[in-house]
């Protein structure tokens, strides 16, 4: 198993875009063995401390192995709405790990 933390950073305006590429990406997170663990839109009282910009969404995401999540990253209905990522994310930050 690895997993997958995603801390999503928006672009003003752009939540809407953002959340039609997930409504895209999300389903097919399972194609590829994969399961959405978590999904969080925290908000200001959700922090306690923090010495980076706060995200718009954090997930964690689970695959059975790395070779599920690069074919994940390559689908083809998920490519063809990549645009729309580009269009409402400004940054991401990806930690990939392992349960111990």
């Amino acid at each position: 198993m690895i997993y997958i933390l995603q801390l999503i950073y928006i672009k003003d305006g752009q939540e809407e875009v953002f959340h039609q590429f997930e409504d895209v990406a999300i389903p097919i997170i399972s194609k590829y063995n994969g399961r959405l663990l978590v999904r969080i839109m925290p908000d200001e009282n959700s922090f306690i401390e923090h010495s980076i910009e706060k995200p718009y969404e954090v997930h964690l995401v689970e695959f059975d192995n790395e070779k599920d999540f690069e074919d994940f990253k390559l689908d083809g209905e998920r490519k063809k709405f990549l645009y729309l990522k580009e269009q409402s994310i400004k940054a991401s930050i990806l930690i990939q790990g392992i349960k111990l």
